[in-house]
């Protein structure tokens, strides 16, 4: 089946999780993407391990770096810039995750390579972007969800601020920069025009604050830890039930009175405490007990089965083995083995075309040699750049 971005040229000089994982999104839809990456070292998150694959890939690059070629180019060097200028030229996309001012330092900025290719999308991902006070300082996703907020409404009320499991400020601006990159790839077609995008991990992690932050807009009331509760929806928790943990999400006051006759608990419905959902969120301290209790003298496959039965969302709160393995995961084929190597598979679904897995993550620098080739250098050119440092 045809891909859908396979007409691209996508140049990745991004390192670590949120430059890649943007390109990894756009090679799954059948972009061709050529990361570009240090000699003898590349992205250093070839080496954030254990685990390791056989292949000696860290875990950790596997995860965003499948489906690309890979050019081991000094960017210090001249020699080295001149062939990114070159790639450049012939490149729809470029996205790289410097700092601000690095990159047009080596005549490799935006208003330096738009001169070669008025056509270029010029993706920048920093942490504080390219103005404001703290626009020279390194992104690090823990740092930006503690500045952004994220950590003060994350853990329980009396306990201590925490970051998420995962580095969710970096995936969801990888999820931004690709986004923005179609929207400019879809005005280029109309217009024939390039232009420069910028993305910050900070912005990014207040843009997705959503109802939190315009909670507080609208009251001026700081938002607080609820632990695992919802702010403004009760019961919307897990409950330990006799042998684990079961989430149960009762978003309106219907799904709260089949929620109660399945507890056999129906006089919940009438009591003024319970009645509403703004009732139960002012009475939770009341409800959630009563709820637990109720909760802990069944298992979990005994829950699962009445709520559901009376379309109740819940759910098993399952480690990420049971998770990755479940029916449903196996069913959606969300774990895919290419070349050796287990990856989690692209979570969109198109119907004419799909987004797909091609080829593992690369070596370091195992595609030097023949993009260096179909730029046109001769083989002793190559050689040369290799003796001097430039490529590797």
């Amino acid at each position: 089946m045809p891909a859908a971005l396979a007409d691209l040229l996508v140049l990745d000089l991004s390192r670590v999780l949120a430059g890649p994982y943007a390109t990894m999104v756009l090679a799954d839809l059948g972009a061709r993407v050529i990361k570009v990456e240090q000699p003898g070292l590349g992205d250093e998150t070839r080496q954030w391990g254990p685990p390791f694959a056989e292949n000696g890939l860290s875990a950790y690059f596997i995860a965003v770096n499948r489906n690309k070629q890979s050019i081991a180019v000094n960017l210090k060097h001249p020699d080295g810039q001149a062939i990114v200028r070159a790639l450049a030229r012939r490149a729809d996309v470029l996205i790289e995750n410097f700092l601000p001012g690095t990159l047009a330092r080596m005549g490799l900025g935006y208003d330096d390579l738009r001169v070669l290719n008025p056509g270029l999308i010029y993706c920048s991902i920093t942490g504080y972007g390219q103005s404001g006070p703290d626009a020279l300082r390194p992104g690090y996703d823990t740092v930006i969800q503690a500045e952004g907020g994220l950590m003060s409404i994350t853990g329980e009320p009396d306990g201590p601020p925490l970051k998420t499991g995962v580095a969710v400020a970096d995936i969801t601006t990888g999820l931004y920069a690709a986004a923005s990159i179609l929207a400019a790839l879809h005005y280029r077609a109309q217009s024939g025009v390039g232009q420069y995008i910028d993305i910050a991990l900070f912005d990014v992690q207040l843009s997705w604050l959503a109802n939190v932050a315009s909670a507080y807009l609208v009251s001026d009331q700081p938002p607080r830890r609820y632990g695992n509760g919802h702010a403004t929806i009760v019961p919307y928790q897990p409950f330990a039930a006799a042998d684990g943990y079961l989430m149960i999400a009762v978003g309106n006051d219907q799904q709260f009175a089949r929620f109660c006759a399945a507890l056999a608990h129906p006089e919940w419905v009438a009591d003024e405490r319970f009645a509403t959902n703004p009732a139960r969120v002012a009475h939770r301290a009341i409800l959630v007990p009563l709820i637990a209790e109720v909760i802990a003298r069944e298992p979990v496959a005994v829950w699962l089965e009445r709520l559901r039965a009376a379309e109740v969302p819940c759910g098993p709160v399952n480690d990420i083995p049971t998770a990755l393995h479940s029916p449903q995961a196996q069913a959606r084929a969300m774990v895919q083995r290419i070349d050796g190597v287990r990856m989690v598979a692209p979570a969109p679904k198109l119907s004419e075309t799909p987004a797909t897995i091609r080829s593992a993550p690369p070596a370091l620098g195992v595609d030097t040699e023949a993009i260096l080739r179909e730029m046109g250098y001769e083989p002793d050119q190559i050689s040369a750049l290799r003796a001097a440092g430039v490529v590797g």
